[in-house]
C-alpha cells in the first residue's frame, strides 16, 4: 500500500490477519517462521516507532507532501552465522545515513519515487533530461532528511562526514595489519559519489566470519 518493496510482506500480513490504516507509511507487523507450526503475526506497538515528518528549511510545502521516515533502521530479515551456523532470530539496528533516505527509500523510482513530485513543486522543467532536473530534486530532497532529523533531535550523519569516517577506520584497521573488506557499490553514497574520498579507491572484497548473511531461503 505504501512503499512497494514491501508488498509482497503487506500481502503476507494480511493473510495472517493484519490490518492496517492503508496510508503509505503504514508500520508493518513482524512475521516470524518457527522452524515447526504456522507463522506468527507480531503487531508492533504505536509508541515503539519513532516517526520523524519531513520538512524543508526554505520551502514551506514541503510538509504538505506528507512524507516521514522512522528514526531507526532495524533489520529482522538477516541470520547472524557464526561457525557455519546460522541463527535466524538476531536483529540489530544502527542509525541513518541522510542518502538511504533521501537518495534511495524516498527517491528510487521502484521505491516511493517522490522525485517527480519535488521537481514539479520547484517549478523545475521535467520535458528535458538536460534540465538535471532529477538531481536538482535529489538534493533537495536530502537536505529536507537531514534538516528534519537534526530538528527532531535524532541521530543522523550525512554521506561526505561519514566518507571521511570511513576511510579513516579503514587506515586505522591497515596499518594494524588488518584488511578492511568492503563494497564499493555500498560504500560510495547514492549521491555526489565523486566529491566523496571513498569513490576514488578500490577495497578489499574479502568474506569475513561471524557476518550477517541473507537467509537461504527467503520468507516466501
Amino acid at each position: 500500500m505504501g512503499d512497494p518493496r514491501n508488498v509482497a510482506l503487506t500481502e503476507t500480513a494480511r493473510a495472517l490477519g493484519w490490518r492496517g490504516r492503508g496510508g503509505r507509511f503504514d508500520v508493518l507487523p513482524l512475521v516470524i517462521q518457527p522452524p515447526f507450526g504456522d507463522r506468527l503475526l507480531c503487531n508492533v506497538p504505536g509508541d515503539a516507532v519513532l516517526e520523524v515528518p519531513l520538512a524543508h528549511p526554505d520551502y514551506a510545502w514541503f510538509e504538505e507532501l506528507g512524507l516521514r521516515w522512522h528514526a531507526v533502521p532495524a533489520i529482522s530479515d538477516m541470520c547472524l552465522e557464526i561457525g557455519g551456523i546460522c541463527y535466524p532470530c538476531a536483529p540489530f539496528n544502527g542509525w541513518y545515513m541522510g542518502t538511504e533516505i533521501g537518495a534511495r527509500n524516498l527517491a528510487d523510482a521502484d521505491r516511493y519515487d517522490q522525485l517527480p513530485v519535488v521537481a514539479q513543486r520547484l517549478g523545475l522543467d521535467t520535458s528535458t533530461e538536460r534540465s538535471l532536473w532529477r538531481d536538482h530534486a535529489l538534493v533537495e530532497l536530502n537536505v529536507a532528511v537531514l534538516y528534519s532529523f537534526e530538528r527532531a533531535g535524532v541521530t543522523m550523519t550525512d554521506h561526505h562526514t561519514e566518507s571521511r569516517r570511513f576511510l579513516t577506520h579503514l587506515s586505522k584497521e591497515e596499518k594494524a595489519g588488518r584488511v578492511c573488506p568492503a563494497d564499493w557499490s555500498w560504500i560510495v553514497p547514492p549521491l555526489s559519489g565523486s566529491a566523496t574520498p571513498v569513490f576514488h579507491r578500490y577495497y578489499d572484497t574479502s568474506v569475513l566470519t561471524p557476518a550477517f548473511v541473507h537467509h537461504r531461503q527467503a520468507l516466501a
